[in-house]
């Protein structure tokens, strides 16, 4: 194929990746979404600058301890949350949600003390862990099988966009009206997500969830929702390539930072470049993986996705700074591609009256592989300065290669 016919290809499956937006129903959920998101940027920037309000030497045990509430809100709730989003109505779960962080975020200004900050992150995240799995149990009722995929890659790099420029944006917010008035905008764009979400009807969200079934058990059902996540060879591999993406990632987050400034003795803004660089990467990635791979299979794609992360990151400690910028795109798109298809599979191979429980189980033990990677990037950044990435790289090849010897041993899988 020639460069022309390439870029055509490329231009056309970026093309392809907006058409599910013509769908109403996931326009909305998709927009308010975004701007549950745009929120989240700058909730996070504003707690930064507030932790710094703090103390200079308190600001970064702040943050990493709101960090730490944030993974295990996640991990203790989001499986009780896929639970609900099967037996309520998800509409009241997902605009409840949002007036509720509105409220939680509303009074970020008004902190005193650290203890504050830790209650309302951790209260801020339970609402968020009931959010996130309700929205991704939501998209395959409101969207078609042949345009699920396009979904699920427009929500992701919507994500990685964001995650890019929200915090920028926020930034400039901060400056022209001050660190803690940025959270009254940031509850602001909560209040407007939640009133696009009234606008969906409650009937279409609403296929899988039987009411006329008997009282459950809610412990019974999120131990159901994990067994049904393991229960499929194929999601069960997807999960664990995410624990090896989990690994490489917590790389690139904890310890990019460090490197930049300590190895090349670069200021900010070159980090801020590299990392804007992995964000590009990730986003062109899920872009398009939603049109150019309706049909290979997906164990290629979390195969490849995690080599690239891999490969990339092992060999971070040896190069100059121009060439970081191009391996941080390769990264971002390798953690795309590494990560993308659990979603994927999970709406295409769980039945639809278990498909919330199951997204909880997901949610959970997603940033549960993370809860366990960042002290392992935080031990390697500091005790091995210098060869942090190239460990981090080796033991994320050796993950992946345990994956694939145990998928090896087991039924060959339908793709």
């Amino acid at each position: 194929m020639n460069k022309k016919a390439a870029s055509v290809s490329f231009f056309n499956a970026l093309k392809d990746s907006f058409q599910v937006l013509k769908n109403r129903l996931f326009s909305l959920l998709y927009f308010a979404e975004s701007i549950s998101l745009l929120g989240d940027a700058f909730t996070w920037v504003g707690l930064a600058l507030l932790s710094y309000q703090f103390g200079r030497e308190r600001s970064a045990i702040i943050l990493a301890t709101a960090l730490t509430l944030r993974v295990t809100a996640f991990i203790l709730f989001s499986p009780f949350a896929g639970v609900l989003a099967d037996r309520v109505s998800r509409k009241t779960i997902l605009y409840t949600t949002h007036f509720i962080r509105m409220a939680i975020v509303a009074c970020l200004p008004f902190v005193t003390q650290e203890w504050q900050i830790y209650a309302l992150v951790f209260l801020l995240n339970i609402f968020n862990a009931f959010f996130t799995p309700t929205y991704r149990a939501v998209i395959p009722q409101v969207v078609d099988h042949a345009h699920y995929r396009q979904a699920v890659g427009l929500s992701t790099a919507t994500f990685q966009i964001l995650g890019v420029l929200g915090p920028g944006l926020a930034g400039i917010l901060a400056v022209w009206f001050g660190a803690r008035q940025i959270f009254f905008i940031d509850a602001a764009s909560f209040v407007l997500a939640a009133v696009l979400i009234l606008l969906l009807p409650t009937n279409k969200l609403q296929h899988a969830v039987k009411k006329n079934e008997k009282t459950f058990t809610a412990w019974h059902d999120a131990v159901k929702g994990v067994k049904l996540l393991f229960k499929s060879p194929l999601i069960r591999f997807a999960l664990f390539i995410e624990f090896v993406s989990a690994i490489a990632g917590a790389q690139i987050l904890v310890n990019t930072v460090g490197h930049i400034k300590s190895a090349f003795h670069l200021d900010d803004k070159h980090y801020g470049w590299v990392m804007a660089a992995f964000g590009i990467g990730a986003s062109i990635a899920a872009f398009v993986a939603g049109s150019l791979d309706k049909t290979k299979s997906r164990r290629l794609s979390l195969i490849a996705g995690a080599l690239v992360l891999s490969v990339t990151i092992s060999i971070t400690n040896f190069v100059a700074y121009p060439v970081m910028l191009i391996l941080w795109l390769f990264a971002g798109l390798g953690q795309s591609l590494a990560e993308m298809p659990s979603e994927t599979l999970i709406g295409e191979n769980i039945a639809e009256n278990e498909q919330g429980k199951v997204y909880g189980s997901h949610f959970a033990f997603s940033h549960l592989w993370w809860a366990i990677a960042y002290p392992i990037a935080g031990f390697l950044g500091s005790r091995y300065a210098g060869k942090d990435f190239l460990y981090g790289g080796l033991i994320s090849m050796l993950l992946l290669g345990i994956a694939l010897f145990l998928m090896k041993k087991q039924t060959k899988i339908k793709s």
